[in-house]
């Protein structure tokens, strides 16, 4: 869809930044939201309507909240209604084909499977919408009168279809009154920037590694080309994802709103616990608040934390996609985190560093076996070849390796804290220098992006399947 491409962002960021600065203060909000829906509208023009329908949904829950808010029982039964049919609606789009599959196979049912298309970013809308009610419901926030200001919220284009998640609260002062300064704008270019670059410099090109290994037939795949492999689409999803992330939050800053962080050096983690703190941030952030909290959380003894944490691992998983190696990829990671919490966590932590670190890395290597492979069979049959089940190596081997020798080195040093010590280290020394080179390297690198843009073919980011 030409919604997902980049290019498009290029013509519509600039134009759509324009009117919201000539805009009168009052006037703001109707920008984000008109934009918001024209953005999703461009690449998915009917199923702009869904979104709209959950937007309106939770509208009128919250205002319906609002004139009953001495009646309890009244309030439950809107936020139940507000949650069921968000739910509903996921559950039409993403999961039907899904439970439809799996009961024509166990029953031989022969229902109908009709394949609906995926509206693309309905798990992130809709989980952002229903935080809004969720959060009225328990007096957190207040009312949302104007529409157009919670339209805003819900349909603000940056951030719509890839996250982050934000929730209502984040961001619900900034909704009624935000300051643009030239301070932050400049940030928020900085940002989207860097984002970019993580996405079209680095994500590509490692992931362009990743597709020559997912061609070949699993069985001719030798030991250290399916680690070259899975060690590519390791860095790909990674600045893929966070490339987005910082992108939205560029833009965020741009148009005066501080978005959560999503991404904090992932792959520095010393713990699988300490992974998930730095890894989709506000997805793990709504979980935890929302599932796991209310389920009880660690709060009623070992056995039903236990439970509380499968049950929120596997809907994790589920809410990636609908697919049974989904499921498994969350449940994978929930019972490593019930191991570090209650078998192992305090003799890990008694390990250098750099050994809990390659530990936590190698972990999450396995897990994106899980993620990225179609089916439970294809990861088995990955997961021998990386073992040796077609030998050690040949000459396609020393081809990949050669190739993406220097991309491996930069993308190593991208996704460790290296950068930040060494500009920190430069800004210590000679400050004024280091503050100068930054608008002149902001520059630069929006050159080489351009660049790149230029002779790029059609390549959305991996979160738009999500």
């Amino acid at each position: 869809m030409v919604f997902s491409s980049i290019t498009f962002l290029y013509i519509f960021l600039p134009i759509t930044l324009l009117v919201y600065y000539l805009a009168p203060i009052k006037g703001k909000n109707w920008v984000l939201f008109v934009s918001g829906l024209i953005f999703y509208a461009w690449g998915e023009p009917i199923y702009v309507f869904i979104m709209a329908l959950s937007t309106l949904i939770d509208y009128t829950a919250g205002r319906l909240m609002d004139c009953w808010d001495d009646d309890d029982k009244k309030r439950k039964i809107l936020l139940i209604c507000s949650v069921a049919m968000n739910l509903g609606l996921l559950a039409i789009f993403k999961y039907s084909s899904f439970f439809i599959e799996n009961l024509n196979a166990l029953f031989n049912a022969g229902i109908p499977n009709p394949r609906l298309p995926l509206p693309i970013g309905i798990s992130f809308y809709t989980f952002q919408s229903m935080s809004y009610t969720i959060d009225l419901y328990q007096r957190k926030i207040q009312v949302q009168k104007n529409f157009v200001n919670f339209g805003a919220y819900v349909t603000m284009f940056p951030q719509i279809v890839a996250g982050p998640i934000v929730r209502y609260a984040d961001v619900a002062g900034e909704l009624k009154d935000r300051a643009i300064t030239v301070g932050e704008t400049a940030d928020g270019i900085g940002l989207f920037t860097r984002g970019l670059a993580k996405k079209l410099l680095l994500a590509n090109n490692i992931g362009l590694l990743w597709t020559q290994v997912k061609e070949m037939p699993i069985d001719t795949i030798p030991a250290v080309t399916a680690w070259l492999g899975i060690l590519a689409f390791t860095f790909q999803i990674y600045f893929d994802f966070s490339g987005y992330s910082d992108m939205a939050c560029g833009i965020g800053k741009m148009l005066g709103f501080h978005f959560p962080q999503n991404f904090n050096l992932p792959y520095t983690a010393k713990s699988i616990t300490d992974f998930w703190r730095r890894w989709h941030i506000t997805l793990s952030t709504w979980f935890k608040e929302y599932l796991y909290i209310p389920l009880g959380g660690n709060r009623h003894g070992t056995g039903k934390t236990i439970r509380n944490l499968l049950v929120v691992w596997a809907l994790t998983g589920f809410w990636h996609g609908a697919s049974w190696n989904f499921i498994v990829w969350g449940l994978y990671f929930g019972a490593l985190l019930i191991l570090e919490k209650f078998v192992y966590g305090k003799l890990l932590d008694k390990f250098p560093a750099i050994v809990r670190q390659l530990y936590t890395f190698l972990l999450v290597v396995f897990g994106w076996v899980l993620f990225e492979m179609n089916t439970l069979t294809d990861v088995g049959e990955y997961l021998k070849a990386m073992f040796g089940g077609a030998g050690f190596a040949d000459s396609r081997t020393l081809y990949l390796l050669s190739s993406y020798f220097i991309v491996f080195l930069i993308c190593i040093f991208a996704s460790s804290s290296w950068g930040r010590k060494l500009y920190g280290w430069f800004a210590k020394r000679w400050p004024k220098w280091t503050q100068a080179a930054l608008p002149v390297s902001v520059i630069l690198l929006m050159v080489v992006c351009t660049a790149f843009l230029v002779n790029a073919t059609y390549n959305p980011f991996l979160y738009f399947r999500f």
